[in-house]
């Protein structure tokens, strides 16, 4: 009998449309609460979406969105999800020092917490932002608590990346029980493809995170790391005109094509939370203090 499948991680970056990386320098942080908030309209379309298919997955939440919206975090707590770290307001790591990185975890934790009643025990670094200039995050989300973290995207890419870093789950700090797992590459040619989610999933044709998915699990043996943002099933989301037009190209192309895509890929694979995906892969999951010291 044929071995199973392993079981991918399914997980959901809550944040709205004005956070992103990419509008950091149209739209100040002094002006988001008087921009259009959508960010809870779409989760409960994702709540749906994933109900309907049986699944459930991880929400990294910013801690800006969970102390708005306290509701929210209970209901998606209440629905079997798991909630998670996204940081506070979406400041990339690489924008601190250790000291001043540290606030942000934390502060956010202890939001979605309080408000969504369960213990927080994953971390997801705002556009995969830890990198080989942060490697000392991982000391200060040691020291919080943290079980896991999904912060690393291992390729090269002009917005975020760490090349060197391994692309299956790994152990960052030696003597810590803390694992770091990577979002999901595939390989062609001796090049690793960027291949978990976000904008490639809606640009690309769906065969090809259908073929990357699969080369994880059947080749690899390895359960692959899918990641999505609520403003991307959102194609009536306002628009920045006076973004760069290479940030507006990345966040609006394609926006009215996720949905049907996603409820193809959650239908297809089988899915759930990161925090049992952390759990399993533990076991597997090398250290690699020489990273640290790259």
């Amino acid at each position: 009998m044929p071995p199973q499948p392993p079981i991918n991680g399914l997980s959901v970056d809550v944040e709205d449309w004005f956070h992103v990386g990419a509008f950091e320098h149209v739209i100040a942080k002094d002006s988001w609460d008087g921009l259009a908030d959508r960010v809870e309209r779409n989760c409960d379309a994702i709540l749906a979406m994933f109900a309907e298919a049986g699944v459930k997955a991880t929400f990294f939440t910013l801690g800006w969105v969970a102390e708005r919206h306290p509701a929210l975090m209970r209901r998606i707590a209440a629905a079997g999800h798991e909630l998670a770290s996204h940081g506070w307001d979406h400041a990339r790591v690489f924008t601190f020092d250790a000291k001043g990185f540290a606030a942000h975890p934390d502060r956010s934790r202890k939001t979605i917490e309080d408000t969504g009643g369960i213990r927080v025990t994953g971390y997801r670094a705002p556009s995969f932002s830890i990198d080989r200039r942060t490697p000392w995050a991982y000391e200060v989300l040691a020291e919080q608590g943290f079980a896991y973290s999904s912060s690393v995207a291992p390729i090269a890419h002009d917005h975020y990346g760490w090349r060197e870093a391994p692309r299956f789950a790994f152990r960052p700090l030696p003597g810590a029980d803390l694992i770091e797992i990577p979002v999901t590459t595939a390989e062609f040619a001796g090049r690793r493809l960027a291949a978990g989610g976000g904008g490639f999933f809606r640009v690309l044709p769906y065969a090809f995170s259908r073929w990357a998915i699969r080369q994880v699990n059947r080749r690899d043996r390895r359960p692959a790391v899918f990641y999505f943002h609520p403003w991307e099933i959102d194609p009536g989301q306002p628009r920045v005109g006076n973004a760069p037009l290479k940030s507006r190209l990345r966040h609006y192309s394609r926006l009215e094509q996720m949905s049907g895509k996603l409820r193809q890929l959650v239908g297809e694979f089988a899915w759930g939370r990161m925090d049992a995906l952390a759990a399993r892969e533990a076991a597997l999951a090398e250290p690699v203090p020489e990273l640290l010291a790259a």
